[in-house]
């Protein structure tokens, strides 16, 4: 039988960060951002000349958004605003998010940021993103025949 040394300050130390990931985790702390408190769920789309990127909001106004759009990016930031009640009962429980958030979403090809469409309805906001002329997809047709293309050289 091997007999091993107890280590109590290791495991502590080893508890520790693992009380720290786990309230991290329960109060979803952006590594990005520390003053916001959650992020909007996002879906991007790639269509021939357009990029749709829509982002799932509920509960906040139009008023409490501001969409900023790059060539390369897009930022969303808000503040989702808590309703201030007068009651003498609580919550028994509440999974609602509240405060300020942010979103970066960086867009896989260049968009012509003075071009944007917005839309904002039931809490689901679309920005349709057209992209860079000279980026668009371009179609070919490429002919087959039974003749082999000639290629001239020395």
């Amino acid at each position: 039988m091997r007999l091993v040394r107890w280590q109590p300050f290791s495991e502590m130390e080893s508890i520790r960060r693992q009380m720290d990931r786990m309230f991290d985790e329960l109060l979803e702390i952006n590594p990005q951002s520390k003053n916001t408190n959650w992020a909007p769920a996002i879906e991007l789309k790639d269509e021939q000349n357009q990029l749709i990127l829509r982002a799932e909001i509920p509960g906040v106004e139009a008023k409490d958004l501001n969409i900023e759009v790059t060539r390369e990016s897009v930022s969303i930031t808000g503040e989702h605003h808590a309703e201030t009640r007068t009651e003498d009962k609580g919550f028994y429980h509440s999974e609602l998010r509240y405060g300020k958030f942010q979103r970066l979403v960086q867009l896989p090809v260049p968009v012509e940021n003075d071009r944007v469409k917005a839309e904002f309805k039931n809490g689901i906001l679309t920005l349709i993103l057209p992209k860079v002329e000279e980026l668009r997809h371009k179609v070919f047709k490429v002919n087959l025949s039974d003749e082999q293309p000639q290629i001239s050289g020395s």
